[in-house]
């Protein structure tokens, strides 16, 4: 083996196996989680709002949860609000704490100030569900059942809610949220016991959520809290019978949804990843190295850009010299996580994105490249921003 040969093999070896395991992933995710048993309504359940500025949905989101939830209760934390969103949940009838704190914002901030208004009187279990979602009775049940069944934190299947009349940034976007949210979870929960948290129709015990560190300004606490909760063995659990809809978001406010998502995902990555698959490698803990090799994979349109880089790489190797083998089994592994993608758009992803739309992949990773830079350039932003819609 020559010396080019063995430096590009060393160089692509990371990219391929992450790569590799994405298909693994989304192989394992094609068939749904078997559901629980039958739920139950005896569960004291509280529903947590956590809300910044949004006066314009706040009381159409607790109508729809009173109304959907029959007796649980609603509590609104309006969050360093400039608008009317505490006089709006009011009028809604919810619960409301107003927290005015512009030094310590954050969602983080704004689920310990409900957790200690709650301190009073605990229920049994918190469902957090995020100020612009909707989700359904059926689904709450199913989250509150869980939770007080298992004692583990539980996890709705968290989407974007799809529009095939959206530009094709936006539907690749949703799709790929899809890909993350339902296939990836569905493979972490069947092949490493635990789901990730996602921020919202997440539900946890009370025991759990009292003692819980809930983040603060971090802007993937609920990815940050899910892997402290999975170090206490409180592994979150995915609820299949659970969906919890977001509204999609525009063109230029997906790109701000997904900076701030994909670098606060990014950095948190970057500092666990590492640290949680050396200690699972130690422990022989084959579930624990799953977790982590699932943080390990980036967001679609980078993982496609460190693909598309090494292949050119690699080309310009062979050209110099290089034997063809470590090239062949990038592209090899390559095409497998390509049809393993087809497979799940077929499966579940055609009403997010058209078959025409997704062949604007590529376009849709050139459109992201300026987005990376920026996080390369100024790190993952560090507050709690609306995403335009």
């Amino acid at each position: 083996m020559n010396l080019i040969t063995l430096l590009f093999a060393l160089v692509a070896a990371p990219a391929v196996l992450v790569t590799a395991f994405f298909a693994v992933e989304l192989l394992a995710g094609l068939r749904p989680i078997a559901l629980l048993g039958e739920t139950s309504e005896g569960v004291g359940a509280m529903v947590v709002v956590p809300a910044h500025d949004e006066e314009k949905v706040i009381a159409r989101t607790v109508a729809d949860l009173k109304r959907e939830g029959g007796n649980l209760r609603v509590l609104v934390v309006a969050d360093n609000c400039v608008d009317g969103t505490a006089a709006a949940a009011l009028s809604a009838d919810a619960e409301v704490v107003i927290r005015n704190d512009p030094e310590h914002r954050g969602k983080g901030f704004a689920l310990a100030a409900a957790r200690e208004h709650l301190h009073r009187d605990p229920p049994d279990v918190v469902i957090i569900v995020d100020a612009d979602c909707r989700i359904n009775g059926r689904s709450l049940l199913a989250l509150a059942h869980s939770a007080a069944a298992t004692g583990r934190p539980c996890q709705a299947i968290n989407l974007l809610a799809p529009d095939l009349s959206a530009p094709p940034m936006v539907q690749i976007s949703t799709f790929a949220f899809l890909i993350k949210n339902l296939f990836r979870q569905r493979a972490l929960q069947r092949l490493a016991g635990r789901a990730h948290l996602t921020g919202t129709g997440m539900a946890l015990p009370w025991p759990i959520f009292a003692g819980a560190d809930l983040g603060g300004s971090r802007i993937v606490e609920d990815l940050a809290l899910g892997l402290e909760l999975a170090d206490r063995a409180a592994p979150p659990l995915l609820v299949e019978a659970a969906t919890v809809w977001s509204p999609p978001a525009s063109q230029s406010g997906t790109l701000v949804q997904r900076r701030r998502w994909e670098g606060g995902f990014l950095a948190t990555a970057l500092k666990t990843a590492p640290r949680a698959l050396g200690r699972s490698l130690g422990r022989g803990d084959i579930r624990g190295v799953v977790a982590a090799l699932d943080l390990c994979i980036p967001p679609l349109a980078l993982l496609f850009t460190l693909n598309a880089v090494l292949f050119l790489a690699g080309v310009a190797a062979v050209a110099s010299g290089a034997a063809l083998w470590p090239i062949a089994v990038q592209m090899a592994v390559g095409l497998i996580a390509s049809a393993a993608l087809v497979l799940a758009w077929r499966r579940e992803g055609r009403p997010f994105a058209s078959g025409k739309t997704l062949l604007r992949l590529p376009l849709y990773v050139l459109w992201k490249l300026p987005m990376y830079v920026g996080l390369a350039r100024r790190g993952a932003p560090t507050e709690w921003l609306r995403t335009g819609r």
